[in-house]
């Protein structure tokens, strides 16, 4: 497969600082759709090959050097190889337009992904794992449920991305009629944008934030529009994604087959998360009938808000000790 050219910074420009455990290199690689992936690849440097692999995204509306950035040098620290990529259409990944997302696309970035680690001649392809944060970790168990390559999968302070366009926050939105008129207004804007020929984007994290802006807002806020994750390619630290972007999942639902997932997950969510419902639900519909519990965790971090397992807030809460031993566990 032919890659695209991309443009990749060599300089270090993640929202935090660079290892010396580790080494750090830019790879790429391209998905079934033919667009090509920009990633970030950390190796350790006192292990030896072939090594278990975990493949790392999100937020939804962040790039590698956020969140996902932090994961994988973190885990790549603690012996695994490990690679962070932005989604197709963002960051440095290619894919026009920009700033859109797909439910089936962002899916096969993770296939994608594995396809990578599997060939890789330092990586043992019976040892691949992926870690989804926020709105990929929805896309993460999406993925652990059409990908039988990806043996444990950690989904972490997620969003079911399908759930809450097509039901609003805390199903609030759960009606018909609430729908349709999400689908006009979305529908009303496609025209103006091709009217325009261009794209009208969201606006990201709002601000300034407003005094009355729910808790959460504030907690987005203090991530993305500070010195502790702004970054300028990430959508949600500037203008957002396209206000059409998220179309298709309205029509969409994830998870419907979580419950034939085989191989190991564990879903990590602070119990003062808005997103707490997410996680709690998604573990629950995993386990429903599935012939394979034994290897399916709900990890509760308590007094952690949604955006503390972005980055382990002030108080440095993800347990990376544990999600250390998971994978060990499960990529042996």
């Amino acid at each position: 497969m032919k890659e695209n050219t991309l443009q990749m910074t060599d300089v270090w420009d993640k929202t935090f600082p660079k290892s010396e455990k580790v080494d750090h290199k830019k790879v790429s690689f391209t998905n079934h759709f033919g667009i090509t992936l920009a990633a970030d690849m950390y190796i350790p440097k006192d292990e030896k090959a072939p090594f278990a692999a975990i493949a790392v995204c999100g937020p939804f509306g962040a790039v590698k050097e956020q969140a996902s950035g932090l994961y994988a040098q973190t885990m790549a620290e603690l012996g695994f190889l490990t690679i962070a990529f932005d989604p197709s259409f963002t960051g440095e990944s290619a894919g026009t337009p920009r700033y859109m997302n797909s439910p089936d696309i962002n899916t096969e970035d993770y296939q994608a992904a594995v396809d990578f680690l599997s060939v890789q001649e330092n990586v043992d392809p019976e040892k691949i794992g992926i870690i989804g944060i926020c709105g990929w970790g929805g896309m993460a168990l999406n993925a652990a449920a059409i990908d039988t390559r990806i043996k444990a999968t950690l989904s972490s302070t997620m969003y079911d991305m399908s759930r809450v366009a097509g039901n609003g926050y805390f199903d609030a939105g759960d009606s018909e009629e609430a729908r349709y008129e999400q689908r006009k207004a979305i529908n009303a804007q496609r025209t103006i944008d091709y009217l325009s020929g261009e794209y009208k984007t969201a606006g990201g994290v709002v601000d300034p934030l407003p005094e009355d802006a729910p808790q959460f807002v504030k907690d987005y806020h203090d991530y993305y529009k500070t010195d502790r994750g702004y970054h300028a390619r990430s959508l949600n630290s500037n203008n957002g994604w396209n206000v059409t972007a998220g179309t298709s999942l309205l029509n969409t639902r994830f998870l419907h087959y979580s419950n034939e997932i085989r191989n190991a997950v564990m879903v990590m969510h602070g119990d003062k998360a808005h997103s707490f419902y997410f996680g709690k639900d998604a573990y629950e519909n995993m386990i429903s009938g599935n012939k394979y519990t034994d290897n399916k965790r709900f990890l509760v971090i308590e007094g952690a808000t949604h955006c503390d397992l972005y980055d382990g807030g002030k108080d440095h809460v993800i347990p990376f000790d544990t999600i250390e031993g998971f994978f060990k566990e499960y990529l042996k």
